[in-house]
């Protein structure tokens, strides 16, 4: 989801995302996380306010929650199931259909080779890029790999052994999952069998979301 449709989404409501609520987002400095004051969604991957020409890039700073009430509001307006997409679905659409340890699976979202499909600390500048200019995976998707991290429904948890299908996750947890990697990650971050955590509050200036449409 781009920033231009958060801001529409913010517009409709007033909504107040947990970075409004709770003093601001984070920032990874080198060596840590930092909290930086004032900043939400309308700020870039350096904290500086976004000139409405970068309104094409992917939103940041947005917390679990804040994507969940963006799909209830998505869902209501357009009449249709709009939600975030579990693990399963979000790493089968990643992989393009393709199973897990299929002859035809790629290490990343539509290529083995990631400066092809993804933003990332080598070729990003530092910073989120507009979405869609790299290369589409098998079934047409863009920056599943890359750019930002991407919010899931499921709690994070150890998978269970044994084949599954479509496999829900665990019913409760400390944290929601995220994948894909960031701008700011390197290629091993950016891995389709990397996986990521974090409490449902928390926003960074690497995490953003993708919606799923159930029908």
């Amino acid at each position: 989801m781009t920033v231009a449709q958060f801001k529409q989404f913010i517009d409709e409501t007033n909504y107040r995302t947990d970075a409004d609520k709770d003093g601001g987002s984070y920032f990874w400095t080198g060596s840590a996380w930092e909290k930086r004051a004032g900043v939400n969604w309308k700020y870039d991957s350096q904290g500086t306010v976004r000139p409405q020409s970068d309104y094409n890039h992917p939103v940041i700073h947005v917390s679990w929650n804040d994507a969940v009430e963006f799909t209830k509001w998505l869902s209501n307006k357009s009449k249709k199931k709009y939600r975030l997409p579990t693990e399963a679905e979000w790493e089968y659409a990643a992989r393009g259909g393709a199973s897990l340890g299929s002859a035809t699976a790629n290490i990343y979202a539509g290529s083995n080779n990631i400066d092809e499909v993804a933003w990332y600390t080598s070729n990003s500048g530092s910073k989120t890029q507009p979405v869609g200019r790299k290369k589409a995976n098998e079934q047409g998707i863009y920056d599943m790999s890359g750019n930002v991290w991407e919010w899931c429904s499921d709690w994070y948890g150890n998978y269970i052994s044994g084949s599954q299908t479509n496999p829900q996750g665990p019913s409760s947890g400390s944290g929601r999952v995220l994948r894909g990697g960031s701008w700011l990650s390197d290629a091993r971050g950016c891995r389709l069998s990397d996986r990521n955590r974090s409490s449902t509050g928390y926003r960074s200036n690497g995490g953003g979301f993708r919606l799923a449409q159930s029908p």
